[in-house]
């Protein structure tokens, strides 16, 4: 008998405890409970797996000749052909790998540097803020559109020199949202207690004071993604964006002869344009309420 309880004792299995197990983030459960916000995901993950994709779905050189000129849409060329005999689908999912490109790296750059100056200039204040402050809203009234224009114009638009220039200009709003976020926490208990057991400022800054600062900057940067694919495309219909690498701005410029004759390549880049640009402001908003800290804090009875 002694030995059967022993092996019960030993083998059963423990209790699970099934909250923890299906626990998720309240941010994730009050995200889900957004249309809008769900809608945006579902269509910035779709945009992405093309470009991922691009090669399967595509494979070759874009650029390459595929048949005849100025072909409308067919079950061969789903997306009809351009004036020099070139694939419009095969152009459009390796276009999105570069528009992506340049708006995710222009919104990492733009991030970063927003981060540093508009922590620094929130916890330090006084003399460091206002000189921070003043260098900012000097970058902030630069026509930031013509400024780029000039720099393509000079020095080549190839994709990197595009992704530099706009990340060095778009950090403006996020360098001023962490500002005054930070100011807003710096006189914070958790802060002064830190402070009073003698934790060095830049590591309250770094570890107490920025993770709280942050889920604003994230709905930011979601939103200076699609504004940078629009300036991306905008300079590439100037004809100043890299010619060697098809995006949606550059099949848009070679559109602009062919309104009439071949509309299939200008509605579709136009199109996927459109797509990306809702895709990523529906989500930054599904972001922004369901980061908010009033509804963490107001809404938690019900999650």
């Amino acid at each position: 008998m002694s030995e059967t309880v022993l092996s019960v004792k030993i083998f059963s299995t423990p209790p699970v405890n099934e909250r923890a197990v299906l626990r998720v983030p309240r941010w994730w459960r009050r995200f889900a409970r957004q249309p809008t916000g769900i809608l945006g995901l579902t269509l910035t993950l779709i945009v992405v797996a093309v470009a991922l994709c691009a090669a399967w779905l595509a494979p070759g050189d874009p650029f390459r000749n595929v048949g005849n000129a100025l072909q409308a849409p067919t079950a061969k060329h789903w997306f009809g052909t351009d004036d020099l005999g070139r694939d419009v689908f095969a152009q459009l999912v390796h276009g999105a790998r570069i528009s992506l490109f340049v708006g995710l790296a222009v919104a990492l750059l733009s991030t970063g540097i927003g981060i540093l100056i508009g922590s620094l200039s929130g916890f330090f204040g006084g003399w460091v803020d206002d000189g921070l402050m003043r260098f900012t809203e000097m970058v902030q009234v630069l026509p930031r559109f013509f400024l780029a224009i000039l720099v393509a114009a000079f020095f080549g638009g190839n994709t990197f020199n595009i992704v530099v220039l706009l990340g060095v200009t778009f950090w403006t709003s996020t360098a001023r949202i962490l500002r005054a976020q930070i100011f807003s926490l710096r006189e914070r208990e958790f802060v002064i207690a830190a402070r009073a057991i003698g934790v060095p400022d830049l590591n309250i800054l770094a570890r107490h004071v920025l993770p709280n600062a942050l889920p604003p900057i994230l709905v930011n940067a979601t939103l200076q993604i699609g504004a940078a694919i629009l300036v991306e495309a905008g300079l590439s219909f100037l004809g100043l964006g890299d010619r060697s690498n098809v995006s949606w701005g550059y099949m848009l410029n070679n559109a602009q002869g062919f309104l009439r004759a071949a509309w299939w390549m200008s509605v579709f880049p136009g199109l996927a344009i459109l797509v990306t640009l809702v895709a990523v402001n529906l989500l930054g908003d599904g972001l922004n309420d369901a980061l908010n800290p009033r509804l963490a804090a107001h809404g938690g009875q019900n999650d």
